[in-house]
């Protein structure tokens, strides 16, 4: 990911694969998300926000939590889930590594 100060909500959805429509119902379901918006009303999203739609994403889609299930892990220990999420970042980066290099070999 390049170091921008802002991200369109397209880049976001196409960050994780996902559709727009789904970008903005989870900016409205959780209040970490806080885009900006410009004169014309579009949503820039910061890279912290970026961040907190991966912790999501890593909750709903990857470990299968429902909306209030994320929202409640996210209220009790978001520390917890943000290390988590790091590790399993780290974790596939790894494996793209190796499978890369397999490849090689």
């Amino acid at each position: 990911m390049t170091d921008k100060i802002y991200y369109t909500i397209g880049e976001v959805a196409k960050m994780f694969d996902v559709k727009t429509s789904l970008i903005r119902f989870w900016e409205k379901e959780f209040d970490i998300i806080q885009p900006k918006k410009n004169k014309k009303g579009n949503r820039l999203f910061t890279p912290r926000d970026v961040e907190n739609f991966r912790i999501i994403y890593h909750l709903v889609k990857e470990r299968g939590f429902t909306l209030q299930g994320a929202k409640d892990k996210l209220n009790e220990n978001k520390e917890d889930v943000i290390n988590k999420v790091e590790i399993v970042k780290s974790l596939k980066t790894i494996r793209k590594f190796l499978e890369d290099l397999k490849k090689e070999l």
